[in-house]
């Protein structure tokens, strides 16, 4: 397909264990279609039916909650390479929950339509299945996202909150030491509080000692301390 690179496409969770080759035999059969978009631009509507996954290629996009006075919340942000909407696609009666919105220019997305991954390829590809596997494992990847993120939410202070966070991330990395996905904004509407009151919490937690930041850089000296 024109514009649209196998061998990137082979390494993403989509096509995990699938060869460049191989992906270029199937983006006919999965009836791929790449778009490009600006900043801000809308990829996805609220409400909306959605038949087809989307790949970032390039740039990125974000989904974002609104409540009906317009009050925006980030539900989760997605990169180059990362695969999202499978479990609307694969439900497809289920009206779409959040907006999707790039957040580069130019974003380009890739859209495979999911009745043509969960059905079998006229061509009889001998990859279909492997791409199906694939698919079932992001969704279940996602669902434990979304656990996790219920986690973080769990404490009902904004310290408890943020602090949650932190802790996951770090886990995560591996270290005491990390960057986030998230601006100062971000991180609030991830969590549910205000960006001035998270502010001040983090602040107060440089005060005491128990965690350095700079912009998405975060180090909890505690922890390592404990280590």
């Amino acid at each position: 397909m024109r514009g649209v690179d196998a061998e990137f496409l082979s390494k993403t969770p989509l096509f995990r264990g699938v060869t460049p080759q191989e992906v270029n035999e199937m983006l006919g059969c999965l009836a791929a279609r790449p778009q490009t978009y600006e900043k801000g631009d809308l990829v996805w509507v609220e409400g909306s039916p959605v038949k087809s996954v989307g790949i970032v290629l390039e740039g990125g996009v974000r989904v974002e909650g609104a409540d009906i006075w317009g009050n925006a919340s980030v539900m989760g942000s997605f990169s180059a390479g990362e695969l999202f909407g499978e479990a609307f696609a694969a439900l497809q009666d289920e009206p779409l929950l959040t907006n999707v919105v790039a957040t580069k220019t130019p974003t380009r997305v890739l859209f495979v339509d999911v009745t043509h991954i969960m059905h079998s390829c006229p061509r009889a590809c001998a990859y279909h299945a492997r791409v199906a596997e694939n698919l079932l494992a992001s969704v279940a990847r996602k669902n434990v996202r979304l656990t996790r993120r219920i986690r973080d939410a769990a404490p009902k202070s904004i310290k408890g909150k943020l602090l949650a966070y932190l802790s996951t991330q770090s886990k995560l990395a591996g270290s005491s030491e990390f960057d986030i996905p998230f601006t100062r904004q971000q991180l609030a509407d991830y969590l549910g509080v205000d960006r001035c009151a998270l502010c001040t919490v983090i602040g107060e937690l440089e005060r005491e000692g128990k965690l350095t930041a700079s912009r998405r850089h975060f180090s909890l000296p505690v922890v390592a301390a404990r280590r």
